[in-house]
């Protein structure tokens, strides 16, 4: 369900951006599970960290930037290097902002994604070999900006997430049905966006 389907007005200004290039991009597999994420190695690579760090600084943010971010090591790596060139407080890291559950397809290669794109636009609520559906990430995401708008009042937050959870979280600010996310620009690796309701 969208938190936000009642709301007509924030009290702050919200962008979303995604994880610098990983090593899991490079190596085009899918990790959604964040137990395989410590496991593993797939934090940024040399360049997700440039690309970060040149997203930050000319995004002409302050240090009283609000950071909030995913608890994968991409996410996470991100959000450090955003908050050190900006002088902002550590991020918080928020399980709401997690990599989308792509359930039987983890540890396969990244063009699965298009099949779970495709029954997305089917069905929202699919959950088709244990992906967690995308009406599922709208419910946690938007609920995520409802706590946030009762915390903050006047402040810039920028959430350091994945590809899916923000394009299913910008729908949602659009008021658009979460299937039909991919028919949104996807975020590029380290693009900040600015989220607007619809």
């Amino acid at each position: 369900m969208n938190q936000l389907r009642h709301v007509s007005r924030l009290r702050n200004n919200y962008s979303g951006m995604r994880h610098g290039q990983s090593k899991a991009n490079v190596e085009n597999v899918i990790v959604s599970c964040i137990d395989n994420d410590h496991r593993g190695n797939y934090g940024l690579t040399d360049f997700g960290r440039q690309q970060a760090l040149m997203a930050a600084t000319g995004s002409a943010r302050s240090s009283d930037t609000v950071i909030c971010c995913s608890g994968f090591a991409r996410a996470v790596q991100t959000a450090q290097i955003v908050s050190t060139a900006l002088g902002a407080a550590d991020a918080m890291v928020s399980e709401a902002l997690r990599e989308r559950c792509f359930g039987d397809w983890e540890g396969m290669t990244c063009d699965n994604y298009l099949t779970v794109w495709a029954a997305d636009k089917a069905s929202p609520d699919h959950s088709e070999r244990h992906v967690e559906s995308a009406s599922a990430v709208l419910a946690r995401a938007t609920a995520f900006i409802i706590a946030l708008e009762q915390r903050y009042s006047g402040r810039d937050i920028l959430l350091v997430s994945h590809g899916d959870t923000l394009q299913i979280l910008q729908a949602g600010f659009l008021r658009m049905n979460p299937g039909q996310h991919r028919d949104l620009r996807p975020f590029e690796p380290a693009e900040i966006r600015r989220f607007h309701l619809g």
